[in-house]
């Protein structure tokens, strides 16, 4: 055997290691949070492991005040994502299908939101919603908040995924008769919506997960994150962590499911061809 066979076998040996210790950083406190949904504390402080058992599952809706900021968020969630997803589908496809003067500077703004800090996003959307007396801090003004940031996740992400888009099947659509909406909805939609429902599940999670922002414009609505970092001083019940399961689990449901029915699409289409 050859050193330079041996030097890549050991760097290859190498780098998988590194990235076993990366997935474990990445996954061990997801791990964590699953674990302790199982656990019986003693006391009011879920941190601790005491006992395994499955009452928390049984009432993973006791505490009120949890559950209530929990619908909020996902509601939150919900109407910001819609807002997101339309607007940073139009912008991406816009930036990718045609060239314009001032292109350039529509990527800049783009990318701005996420290079900015979420303390001076979040302050300076307090100051503006402060000058204007039409809206109150609450509901409102977190959906307005978390669109703004969502939306550049989402262009970008489906900008990504139309980037080799080949844009001559549209006028093929057109050349054989279809109408401009009905080549958009026949042709281009179905080919980018994988990209749209990416983008719509990041946003999606972003908002679940976003405080700084929110604190700053949440006024008395409280919010999931809102509500944990309030009881924290007080308490940390494990149905925090049965909640935060159920969302991995809904959301790792839905992944799998767009993964298996792209790969039976693209199966499909290998044997049509």
């Amino acid at each position: 055997m050859s050193v330079m066979t041996k030097r890549g076998r050991a760097g290859r040996a190498a780098l998988n290691l590194f990235a076993a210790f990366g997935f474990l950083y990445l996954f061990l406190p997801i791990a964590f949070i699953v674990a302790f949904s199982f656990n019986d504390p003693q006391g009011k402080f879920n941190i601790v492991w005491s006992k395994f058992t499955l009452d928390n599952w049984k009432e993973p809706f006791s505490d009120r005040g949890l559950t209530d900021a929990f619908v909020t968020s996902l509601q939150i969630a919900a109407v910001s994502t819609l807002i997101a997803t339309v607007l940073g589908s139009m912008i991406a496809i816009a930036l990718s299908r045609y060239r314009f003067k001032g292109s350039a500077a529509y990527n800049f703004f783009l990318v701005l939101p996420l290079t900015t800090p979420e303390i001076v996003l979040g302050s300076s959307l307090a100051t503006l919603f402060l000058g204007q007396s039409v809206v109150d801090f609450g509901f409102t003004t977190i959906v307005i908040a978390h669109a703004m940031f969502q939306v550049s996740f989402v262009a970008l992400t489906v900008r990504a995924r139309i980037r080799g888009f080949d844009w001559t099947l549209e006028q093929a659509a057109q050349d054989l008769g279809a109408s401009p909406v009905r080549t958009f909805w026949k042709v281009t939609f179905p080919l980018i919506l994988p990209g749209i429902l990416a983008a719509s599940l990041l946003a999606f999670a972003l908002s679940l997960d976003d405080f700084i922002i929110t604190f700053f414009n949440a006024g008395s609505t409280l919010t999931f994150p809102l509500q944990i970092f309030g009881a924290a001083r007080v308490q940390l019940p494990p149905q925090i962590n049965v909640l935060a399961t159920v969302i991995l689990v809904v959301t790792v449901a839905i992944m799998g499911t767009g993964s298996f029915m792209g790969e039976r699409r693209r199966r499909r289409l290998g044997q049509t061809a």
